[in-house]
């Protein structure tokens, strides 16, 4: 899995789960829980992932929908 995005904007959060999920492409939000131990003030960002071999395919969903900003620098080449 690897991280796409990292963001507090839950209404951002809620529409890329929506694209990604509307294209077959799980998507896992981390971080969530972490509200519970910082207090509820949204300070920490949660982090959206998605299996590897679509990332890219998932960048592209995500660029089309405009919100291409949004999306965390790609990972170095190994």
């Amino acid at each position: 899995m690897e991280e796409i995005i990292r963001t507090n904007d839950l209404v951002l959060i809620s529409f890329v789960e929506a694209l990604l999920r509307d294209a077959g492409i799980e998507a896992l939000v981390v971080d969530q829980n972490m509200s519970v131990i910082e207090g509820s003030i949204g300070v920490l960002p949660r982090r959206i992932l998605v299996p590897t071999e679509r990332v890219d395919a998932a960048r592209r969903i995500l660029t089309e929908a405009d919100i291409g900003g949004e999306l965390e620098k790609p990972k170095p080449s190994e």
